[in-house]
């Protein structure tokens, strides 16, 4: 076969079915977040308002966290050098590490360049190197978690989404001596819901099984101190492995493990994901530790997060645009066909200067396909209302169903 005729072939079905993946090309505005500059495809420029960033508390642009940035280059130079082994651990690792464990009551943490190596490695590590290790794994679990147990090879069993009574029953069908783990999230990314981490764990703790949990989309937005829902709920001494990054609340970039000082020793010696990589440049480690220390302290960003999520889902509920109920700060504004939703961002772009990617297959299951908006502290009344507006046009341009009240 033609190697590069199958290529083109496989592209030419992702763009038909509306599945096929545009970046828009931006620059995100310091001090002026979430504003943003777009490149369109002749070159030309203009502003527009992000509503999908990661970036949940605009902390990517907090002069704290960029100022000690700016201090440690300086200081450091721009990167670390190589890996951790061979150019030595900068002290801002350090630093880093003992602000993470502490974050959430941890004997120890472990950095890595992004999330997803830090599911992948964490798990792919433990699951790989305890002999007869059985994995439990939520139906939705994220991408990187999954690979990091496919990577394993080691038996798993498929629990259906946030049900710890089928955790149950899949824990009591196996051998009773083999060693389990239970992974997780906490919020999930997509459809913005909760897990029962309690339950979950009541599940884990009678049948003698560790505990995995990811709380990316969670840390530094939920808990007095920003440790997450299981801080929040006074449960993070009842996991084992508290997962997390840097790059969404936090504002800058990273992944870490949190756990029991020897787990994360042993992680630490066998995961190649983090032995044969490049480290984090310090100055990402010295902003992430200010971020951290910064949102121990404060509740403001949170507090006001929190009230322009209420404003977004009024807004919309005036205007009968459907969204997702759930319990976190994430939106899924339902459309239910992958070309719609790709139609629907662009327009948004083109005619009001709304940035929000569309969220296909195979993010989301067919026939699901939304828009997944993220409100920041950023976003002013103004914003909120140009939104729901843009949105209430694309419906009736659409002739897309509405909610009822």
């Amino acid at each position: 076969m033609n190697i590069l005729d199958h290529m083109e072939a496989a592209l030419s079905g992702l763009r038909s079915d509306g599945n096929y993946r545009v970046f828009a090309e931006l620059e995100r505005q310091c001090r002026e977040f979430p504003k943003a500059t777009f490149f369109d495809e002749t070159g030309d420029t203009r502003e527009v308002t992000v509503w999908c960033s990661n970036d949940y508390l605009g902390m990517g642009q907090n002069p704290i966290v960029t100022g000690r940035m700016k201090e440690i280059i300086d200081k450091c130079g721009a990167g670390a050098g190589g890996t951790r082994n061979i150019s030595g651990t900068n002290h801002y690792h350090v630093l880093l590490e003992r602000e993470l464990a502490d974050l959430h009551a941890k004997e120890a943490a472990l950095i890595f360049t992004s999330g997803y190596v830090s599911n992948w490695a964490a798990l792919g590590t433990l699951l790989s190197r305890i002999p007869g290790i059985i994995v439990y794994s939520d139906a939705l679990n994220h991408a990187s978690m999954i690979e990091g147990i496919r990577h394993a090879r080691c038996e798993k069993r498929l629990f259906r989404h946030n049900d710890p009574a089928h955790l149950r029953e899949l824990l009591a069908a196996d051998d009773p001596n083999a060693p389990k783990l239970v992974a997780f999230e906490s919020v999930y990314s997509m459809d913005g819901d909760i897990a029962p981490i309690a339950e979950i764990c009541d599940a884990a703790d009678a049948f003698g099984a560790m505990t995995y949990l990811d709380e990316v989309h969670a840390v530094g937005m939920y808990g007095p101190r920003g440790g997450g829902v299981a801080e929040r709920e006074g449960l993070m001494d009842r996991l084992t492995v508290i997962e997390g990054t840097l790059g969404k609340a936090f504002g800058v970039m990273g992944g870490y493990v949190t756990g029991p000082a020897v787990l994360v020793d042993f992680i630490r010696s066998f995961a190649s994901g983090f032995i044969f990589t490049t480290a984090l440049p310090p100055a990402l480690a010295a902003g992430a530790t200010a971020s951290i220390r910064y949102l121990k302290q404060s509740s403001v960003e949170r507090q006001a997060h929190q009230a322009n999520v209420a404003k977004v889902r009024s807004a919309l509920d005036a205007r009968g645009i459907p969204h997702m109920r759930n319990p976190s700060h994430i939106v899924p504004v339902m459309v239910g066909n992958a070309s719609k939703c790709k139609w629907i961002s662009d327009v948004l772009l083109r005619d009001f200067g709304i940035y929000v990617q569309p969220i296909n297959y195979p993010t989301v299951p067919v026939g699901t396909e939304r828009l997944r908006i993220t409100p920041t502290p950023a976003h002013s009344d103004a914003d909120i209302r140009h939104l729901a507006q843009a949105l209430c046009a694309m419906w009736s341009q659409c002739a897309l169903a509405r909610a009822v009240a």
